[in-house]
């Protein structure tokens, strides 16, 4: 009996070793943060369990997390879905009920050993299990713990994904999806919690920005906006259609009895240990309601210029204006075009201890320290409006508007520009000039227009190349003069890249950045204004006077391999 206690003891303290080895590289690595790791801490002293399990079941880190610690602190080789065979090894009479249960994939065996992926490489009693029942001396690696389930599922099982395996524990849907509390009850079971819960995390994994769960007659349709393309994924059964939608909708605070009307929420969820802000927004369709989840990941967000796709002279330009005591700075775009990232950015670019700088959005998108931001609520009668009314009682140096939506918003801008304020906001239009017939269009007079707004920056996102995952292209001349190389560079050849497909990257794409066009007040562009021209001369007299196009920014980024001809022409206007 005393012998077993010692036995239990080692095993214990040996336990706790490997815990505190694992969990001091997830914080020396920066994957876990030191009051993270007390609140598991906390829970496990509470409830029990192995303090590295809760920390991914509390989503204060990722299983890969996990795995690249094991996998560094053992130096054993992390292998991934793409790594494994196509077809399963013979592995004999060795129990799938056994594998299952402890996380284990054979992947490779010879007459002497067997490779086996093991999400506890560390698990003595499990290798010693395996060689005896197999007769092999086995040699571990590691892996994800979800991979190595779809992959046993997929080498040794049914080949059923894990949302298959989930959507085999949901009940048959009945048809009183009318009752509020029976769908209450529907979105709170387990295998719909895991359900949304898997696709979160997989947009996650993708790298996605929104999140499209779509109801047709006979199907739900799940697609991920992947650097601007929107691209399907798996998706569960059209039966579960209310049940998933609904649980949204619970995540997100709405009412899920209103299926009529549009509504608008956020969820705060924590995925692989990453804190991800979630607006939702929820649209009638004929066969249900449509969400939309825009991921908005506050730690990956770099507020610099020279990642947004600023080269030094445009910099240069932009940070003058922005350095100027009053007037209005505009950015243009379409929507999911970086506007609001770069106002952020412009914003921590003038943020000094001397200025006083207030926003009004419509939603606040990303704290930034030091700056009062107001969120607007149109429901209680705080619009754009209003909030600006009471801003410019707060004495402020700098106002942001989220978006210059109405006459009466623009005006209250001009105002307070017009009376010593700086005002940056954002319009809708497709390049720097349209920003001027917008608010022409909306009712602001001409003269007012030219006495307030000192620039305006149009912008598109387009995807940039993976690193090692492209290709020169050299381009014949008759093809550059028909891009346009030749109205702006004088050169003998021109050399573009093209992306190539690799086993990690299937698009080569990695990331996207901007391409800009900066359009800055002159006295020819006011007397232009004043004199009721179009946008088209407005846009000609600032390219006449320097001003480089989207469209040649891009040229010039496809030039230094940043992005493509195709991603270029897919944003812009030209061709």
């Amino acid at each position: 009996m005393q012998a077993t206690e010692e036995l239990q003891a080692n095993n214990d303290n040996q336990s706790k070793t490997v815990e505190d080895e694992v969990c001091a590289f997830l914080i020396e690595s920066g994957r876990l943060k030191k009051p993270d790791l007390k609140r598991a801490e906390t829970f496990r002293d509470q409830n029990g369990g192995e303090l590295v399990t809760l920390l991914v079941r509390l989503g204060l880190v990722s299983e890969r997390d996990v795995a690249e610690a094991e996998s560094n602190l053992l130096d054993l080789p992390l292998i991934s879905t793409a790594d494994l065979p196509d077809e399963a090894p013979e592995i004999g009479k060795l129990s799938l009920r056994y594998l299952k249960q402890n996380l284990l994939l054979p992947v490779s065996v010879t007459d002497t050993d067997m490779v086996v992926v093991m999400a506890n490489p560390r698990d003595e009693y499990a290798l010693k299990a395996l060689s005896m029942a197999s007769g092999k001396t086995i040699c571990p690696q590691v892996g994800v713990a979800s991979e190595i389930e779809n992959g046993i599922e997929k080498l040794y099982g049914v080949g059923r994904s894990a949302m298959g395996q989930i959507v085999d524990t949901l009940g048959d849907e009945d048809d009183d999806l009318e009752d509020v509390e029976h769908l209450r009850d529907l979105a709170s079971e387990a295998p719909v919690i895991r359900l949304v819960n898997l696709i979160m995390q997989r947009a996650v994994e993708a790298r996605a920005s929104d999140i499209h769960i779509e109801p047709f007659e006979n199907r739900l349709k799940v697609r991920y906006r992947v650097d601007g393309v929107l691209q399907e994924v798996e998706a569960p059964p059209a039966s579960s259609t209310a049940a998933v939608i609904s649980r949204v909708k619970i995540m997100a605070r709405l009412n899920i009895a209103e299926r009529r009307l549009p509504q608008d929420g956020r969820i705060m969820h924590r995925v692989q240990g990453k804190e991800l802000d979630l607006r939702v927004s929820t649209i009638p369709t004929s066969h249900g309601e449509s969400v939309v989840m825009r991921i908005l990941d506050r730690e990956s967000i770099v507020l610099d210029f020279d990642s947004l796709g600023f080269d030094e002279g445009l910099k240069t330009d932009f940070v003058k204006e922005l350095e100027m005591p009053h007037g209005i700075i505009l950015v243009t775009g379409p929507t999911g075009s970086g506007k609001t990232t770069t106002l952020y950015t412009a914003l921590s670019q003038i943020n000094t201890p001397a200025r006083k700088i207030i926003t009004v959005e419509d939603p606040v998108e990303y704290q930034l320290e030091g700056i009062n931001q107001i969120q607007a609520q149109s429901s209680i009668g705080l619009d754009f409006a209003h909030a600006l009314r009471a801003i410019v009682r707060q004495d402020p140096d700098v106002i942001m508007i989220g978006e210059m939506r109405d006459l009466e918003t623009a005006r209250i801008a001009i105002q307070s520009a017009l009376t010593g304020h700086l005002v940056l906001s954002t319009i809708h239009t497709n390049d720097a000039a349209g920003g001027i017939t917008r608010m022409l269009d909306m009712g602001v007079e001409d003269y007012l227009l030219t006495s307030t707004v000192n620039a305006i920056l149009a912008q598109r996102l387009v995807r940039t190349l993976g690193e090692g995952a492209r290709e020169e292209v050299k381009l014949l001349p008759e093809v550059a003069a028909e891009m346009g190389f030749a109205t702006f560079l004088d050169q003998d050849s021109y050399t573009v890249y093209r992306p190539v497909a690799t086993e990690e990257n299937p698009t080569g794409y990695f990331g996207r950045t901007s391409i800009l066009e900066l359009l800055q007040m002159t006295d020819s562009i006011r007397r232009l204004i004043m004199q009721q021209a179009t946008s088209g001369e407005i846009h000609e007299m600032a390219v006449q006077q320097g001003m480089r196009t989207m469209y040649q920014d891009g040229l010039l980024k496809c030039l230094n391999g940043t992005t493509t001809l195709e991603e270029v022409l897919r944003v812009t206007q030209e061709s």
